[in-house]
Order: structure tokens, then sequence, then C-alpha cells
């Protein structure tokens, strides 16, 4: 299925059933008075983060979703029953904004996240309501109110632990094959991969991690060229970045080191808190090296001037791969024991 970010929907919750006006009619009670019942509430709209759910594809079809309405009161003073709640499962990491203002409402982050986007209508009130010392028969009564009808724009974060990040053809979709189950397109052009694809990665029985391939971000993506713009946001939920760098690109007209700095440049014009993340930097395709790897490697790290970690791989060959996802889990390992203890 394909994957779908960004979704338009209509929620409108049930209104609530109206009171009635009846009055007691048995024989030998001439003067039985009012017993109107009152009616039932309409039934809100909930969205619930369900995992068995990962794309908001099927919103595109299905636009308009509404609560039952609160039953009408009846006679007997019996009350009208309560409109059915509507629950929406949605994939964990889906924003909710309201499109009229564009006010954020709520964020559904892990299974069982539960929010109200539409409140049912108050139910109406029967005659019986009505009755005092001075008005021994009222006729009035009133009706339920009506349930909020909203539209609501949906936005989906990938939540991943470990986002992949570099230009089209860096091999992002190469090592998420080569690591994990997940099977995205590989080619030798740009832009093969055109929605964001997860794959977890099994290190050992116990321990494993999720990767997420981005599709490639290009110069001017932080102002809306190419696909960068719509899936950088995805990358700001993931506890650790791998910039990936193609060592020898094949018709480009940038060197490594002009590569990574387009990237480094776009992630810091998108935001401060992404420019900030732990990020590693992944030399990849060093089987195109035949001779002086290891100092065409060094060559890039020196110039880049990095400071942080850097792994030099070939996802294709399955080269130095599993060194590196042992030293990404051992990072997450220590990263959650640092936030268990805070």
């Amino acid at each position: 299925m394909r994957f779908v970010d960004e979704a338009e929907i209509r929620v409108e919750a049930g209104t609530g059933g109206s009171g009635v006006a009846t009055f007691r009619r048995e024989k030998y009670i001439p003067m039985g008075g009012p017993d109107g019942g009152d009616g039932g509430d309409g039934g809100s709209v909930y969205l619930v983060a369900t995992e068995n759910v990962n794309t908001l594809a099927d919103f595109r079809y299905h636009s308009l979703h509404k609560a039952q309405r609160g039953q009408n009161g009846m006679g007997g003073n019996c009350t009208g029953r309560k409109g059915d709640h509507l629950y929406i499962p949605v994939p964990p990491g889906t924003i909710v904004f309201e499109t009229n203002t564009d006010e954020k409402i709520g964020d559904l982050i892990k299974e069982g996240d539960t929010l109200l986007v539409a409140k049912g209508g108050f139910h109406g009130l029967g005659n019986t309501r009505f009755k005092s010392s001075v008005n021994r028969t009222p006729q009035q009564f009133s009706k339920g109110q009506a349930g909020e009808l909203r539209t609501l724009k949906l936005e989906l974060m990938v939540i991943a632990d470990v986002g992949l990040l570099g230009l089209p053809n860096a091999g992002k979709s190469s090592l998420i094959r080569s690591v994990s189950s997940a099977k995205p397109k590989v080619a030798d052009y740009p832009f093969t991969t055109l929605h964001p694809n997860l794959g977890v990665v099994r290190v050992d029985d116990l321990r494993s991690f999720v990767i997420a391939d981005i599709p490639g971000v290009i110069e001017g993506a932080a102002e809306g060229a190419g696909l960068g713009l719509q899936f950088l946001r995805h990358l700001s939920r993931t506890g650790l970045l791998l910039h990936i760098i193609d060592v020898q690109p094949y018709e480009s007209d940038d060197t490594p080191v002009e590569a990574a700095r387009k990237i480094t440049n776009e992630i810091e014009k998108w935001s401060d808190d992404l420019a900030n993340k732990p990020r590693w930097l992944v030399l990849n395709k060093i089987d195109r090296l035949f001779e002086d790897s290891e100092a065409h490697c060094q060559a890039i790290v020196d110039e880049l001037e990095w400071k942080g970690p850097v792994f030099e791989i070939s996802a294709l060959k399955k080269q130095g791969v599993q060194k590196l996802m042992y030293a990404i889990m051992d990072f997450l390992d220590q990263s959650r024991q640092e936030q268990e203890s805070e």
C-alpha cells in the first residue's frame, strides 16, 4: 500500500436526542401529570492510535465520519438511549490540526492514545423537568443540541529510532534492504524512494530498532523544492540520524563533501532541533574504491571537519554494515537508559 502522510477529514458528533412532552394517562388516575423523558446524549468522535494501521490512505476515500445521534425521550419518564461514540483508528505518530484555524488539537504517539475531536450534543429535556408548584401541566420540552462538526487535517510523522538522511542515490534504500526485511525500490536514478519506508533491524533475539528510509533531500528542500520538504519533518522524531554519502557518485557534479554540505544546510534551515540531533557520517559504496580507499574516506572526513562517529560501508556488499548496526543498538540502549534515569 502506498504511504500517505496527509489527509483531510470531516467529523460530526451525534446530535442529542430531544425530550418529549407527554402526560400520564391511566384509568382511575385523572390527574396523572407530566411524564415526558429526556433524550439521550449524542455520540462523540475520537481518534485512536492503532499499531495495525500504518497509513492515512483510507481517509482519501472515506472523509466523512459521523457518530450516532441520541434517541429521543419517551413517555413514562423513559430516557432515550445515548448515541454510540465513534472511534476512528489512525497510525501512531498522527498529528491533528483544525483546518480552519490551523490550530494543533493533539498528538497521537503510541498505541492506545485517544483524542476527543468532536463532542456529542447534550440531550434535550422532557416536560417532567419543567413541572413546578405553579406549572402542574407543563407543555414545554427542549430539543437536543447539535454535535460538533469539524474539518481536521491529519499529518503522519514516521516514528523510527533511526532516520537515513542523504541526497538521492546515496544508497539509503540499499542500506535498509540489507539490514531489514523491508524491500524499498532500488534503482540507479534519482527519487527512487517516493515515500518513507520502515524496517525493523534485529541485532539479536532480544534487541531491535526501527529504521526509516526517507526520500532523498535536495538543495532547496527547506523552501519546498523536490520531495524533501514533505518528508523532512519525519526525521524530527528519530533518535539518531545517519548521514549517508556516496563516496564516488556517478553522473554528479557534486563531490562527496559538497553533497554532505548541501544536506547539512537544508536541515539547519528546516529546524534547529533537527540540526542538533545526534548524526553519524556513513560513507557508502566503498566497494567502488579499488585503491587508497582509506585515504579517500579520510580526506572526506578531514575536509568536512567531522567530529562525530564515522563508518565506512558498502550497503550492496554488506561490508561494514553489521558493525554499524551493533553500534547503533548500543547507542540507542544507552540513550534509553539515560532517559529512564532522568
